[in-house]
């Protein structure tokens, strides 16, 4: 059985650690702060903006039965076909059966995190299914054999000189090819699969419910060749991503990318609404969207943290973040990294296994100012360690120590009763391993300011 916590922090102290790795991280973030700020200052009232899609998630969460049935009618309606999926495995097999339907035995896709959620890759490679990756970044990590390191950026912890020595090795490219020269060797090995597959798979940042189509937004236009050349189109979506009008791309596109990117709007920004009709000349033939479930409901049935299904995904509060620019993406061992991850991987995977997630965290509150739909990420984080103690999932050790704690802050005496020099010892005891390890235990005054106080006014008589 794994300990994800115990592997958590092993793989932190490694990554904490890790100059090189720090490096990359603050360079690559560092320019997306440039991009971001600039990108956000275009906005006439960006509080004002964030307050409405606040608004809008909430009303959406309220009417999240009425509004998925009103896509699928929507939807149906252009010859598009619905298909719920109530976890990763009910997702898999809808999505196997469609490829054996069509006698599929290639598959190309689109950057999608609900597929990485799923694991879909790993799945179809059992069942022999060819599948490759079309996003630069996603293509890259998946020729390490990795996960996404982030949300937005999937190879975000690797340099152009890691990237280039990994071309060299595969491909024979120059070892000190430039972006550009990489760029075009990638296309030029992608662009002949987009046109010998047989199914494009994708994901959807949004499902628009009031025409029955979904939007995807991207940089490469990876996803409209995806969904232009293949047969069949599959999109898998989480449940949450439902908004109510496709006027609301007017205030969720621009929010997206500018979080996201820093852009105003991304390059290539699409709208599917089904299959090809009769008097179009190209799209699929077929074309199907997956309504996962996967846990959202889980986390919708707790009132104080179902904003944590506002989220866009645009991966804000992962460069806020102190802790994450640390330790990096890979260490969480999650689909979903940052302080998004933290707060909504407890309750789609487990609050047992992934209750530690909460605790990676300094509680500075810049992943709640930098979200572009106001979820109280620092707050969700403090439920969410209280679930986990009302849940009993705490270890027994932790409990007496708090209980002890609170004893003490209670009662000024038991604060006094052992002097500086004792309570020295007891932090060196109980604290060296987990505080010591890496600073300065603090020091402990040889008396409290409340004897320091009594001895300096004795025999002072106030009125």
């Amino acid at each position: 059985m794994t300990d994800f916590a115990s592997d958590f922090l092993k793989a932190s102290q490694t990554k904490s650690f890790d100059l090189a790795h720090r490096s990359i991280i603050n360079n690559n973030i560092g320019k997306y702060n440039v991009a971001v700020e600039r990108g956000l200052s275009k906005f006439a009232n960006l509080e004002n903006s964030k307050r409405k899609a606040h608004v809008v998630k909430w009303k959406v969460m309220e009417n999240l039965d009425k509004l998925l049935p009103e896509f699928e009618t929507n939807f149906q309606r252009k010859g598009g076909k619905v298909i719920w999926a109530n976890d990763a495995g009910e997702a898999n097999k809808e999505i196997l059966n469609i490829i054996k339907k069509a006698g599929a035995k290639t598959v190309i896709k689109s950057k999608s995190m609900v597929t990485e959620e799923i694991h879909l890759n790993e799945f179809l490679e059992h069942n022999h299914i060819e599948t490759l990756e079309s996003d630069l970044g996603e293509y890259i990590v998946q020729l390490l054999g990795q996960k996404p390191y982030h949300i937005v950026t999937p190879a975000m912890h690797l340099s152009k000189e890691d990237i280039a020595k990994l071309f060299h090795g595969k491909f024979g490219t120059s070892i000190d090819a430039t972006p550009e020269q990489l760029t075009l060797k990638a296309r030029e090995l992608l662009r002949e699969k987009y046109t010998s597959a047989d199914i494009g798979i994708t994901g959807g940042n949004f499902l628009i419910a009031d025409n029955g189509s979904i939007a995807l937004t991207e940089n490469e236009g990876n996803a409209r060749l995806t969904t232009t050349f293949p047969k069949i189109h599959i999109a898998i979506i989480g449940i949450e991503k439902i908004i109510p009008s496709i006027t609301d791309l007017d205030l969720f596109w621009p929010l997206l990318s500018t979080h996201g990117t820093g852009q105003n709007l991304t390059v290539y920004n699409t709208i599917l609404g089904g299959p090809r009709q009769e008097n179009e000349t190209d799209g699929p033939e077929e074309m199907y969207v997956i309504l996962l479930d996967n846990g959202r409901t889980n986390l919708l049935a707790e009132k104080d943290q179902r904003q944590g299904l506002y989220c866009i995904r645009c991966g804000a509060c992962l460069n806020a973040c102190p802790v994450y620019k640390n330790i990096g993406g890979h260490t969480y061992e999650t689909t979903y990294s940052g302080p998004i991850g933290s707060i909504i991987t407890p309750h789609m995977q487990g609050m047992k296994d992934f209750k530690h997630l909460s605790n990676a965290s300094s509680l500075c509150g810049k992943c709640s100012e930098v979200c572009p739909v106001k979820i109280d990420i620092h707050k969700m984080l403090l439920l969410n360690r209280r679930d986990a103690v009302t849940d009993g999932l705490t270890t027994k050790s932790e409990n007496i120590g708090w209980k002890a704690w609170k004893m003490g802050m209670m009662k000024r005496k038991m604060m006094d009763m052992l002097g500086g020099n004792w309570k020295m010892r007891l932090i060196k005891i109980f604290f060296k391993k987990s505080w010591g390890k890496n600073r300065n235990l603090p020091l402990v005054a040889s008396k409290s300011f409340s004897k320091q106080w009594e001895e300096k006014n004795k025999g002072v008589i106030t009125i």
